[in-house]
């Protein structure tokens, strides 16, 4: 497989040009876009694949449904992107989960007005008995949506908070008539990004075409 590792600055993309740039592999964070094919995680070399739903072929399984069950008292706020205090702390507690690659700032991911800049920009926000304990920012496009960063407490392991903000982005995503959602990066490999997989409609992007995540195998 040919090495890929590439990037460019852009501080303004309409709907349309998101769109294109999410087909083709693409994310961001703040004002820098990315797509890279391999990464070295925790000692391991891991293959990138870029992933996406096709929202017309998705259905909640049975696990999923348990989730929404279970997180069906959380009150689910979308709105503008913004970054606050509130946000600042939570990220400083979901930070902790990690042993390594630990980002720095939420600013690593967002830039200074990540409503408008790159793109539009909503956030999805939990609370629960009114603390926010989950936020997930969505970039916008005119036939799709993207999580860009996603932080919960993790006191609520047991209500899977980051399955539970993917399912509630998928459902937004519906309820605007978008056709495909993007999580976010895989692996080839088993790691721990496999949270992202169990989805039904997925697809994934060889830097070529996207194909069904069943035949990863090619």
């Amino acid at each position: 497989m040919e090495w890929l590792n590439e990037q460019l600055v852009k501080f303004h993309a309409t709907p349309a040009e998101m769109d294109e740039l999410w087909s083709r592999g693409w994310r961001h964070f703040g004002i820098t876009f990315f797509r890279y094919n391999s990464m070295v995680f925790e000692g391991e070399w891991l293959h990138i694949i870029p992933l996406r739903l096709d929202l017309s072929a998705f259905k909640v399984t049975k696990s999923q449904k348990r989730i929404l069950k279970r997180n069906r008292r959380m009150k689910i706020v979308i709105r503008d992107a913004f970054v606050d205090e509130g946000k600042h702390r939570l990220f400083e507690i979901h930070k902790k989960r990690f042993a390594s690659n630990v980002p720095d700032s939420l600013y690593t991911f967002l830039s200074d007005q990540p409503a408008t800049i790159p793109c539009n920009t909503k956030e999805i926000c939990l609370f629960d008995q009114g603390k926010l304990v989950g936020v997930s920012f969505l970039d916008i496009g005119d036939r799709a949506t993207s999580s860009v960063y996603a932080m919960f407490d993790p006191d609520k392991l047991k209500h899977s908070l980051g399955i539970y903000l993917i399912l509630v982005s998928i459902q937004h995503s519906l309820g605007l008539g978008k056709t495909f959602y993007y999580p976010g990066y895989g692996t080839r490999e088993y790691s721990h990004y496999d949270y992202k997989k169990r989805f039904i409609g997925l697809e994934y992007y060889n830097y070529r075409n996207w194909k069904r995540l069943q035949d990863l195998s090619d």
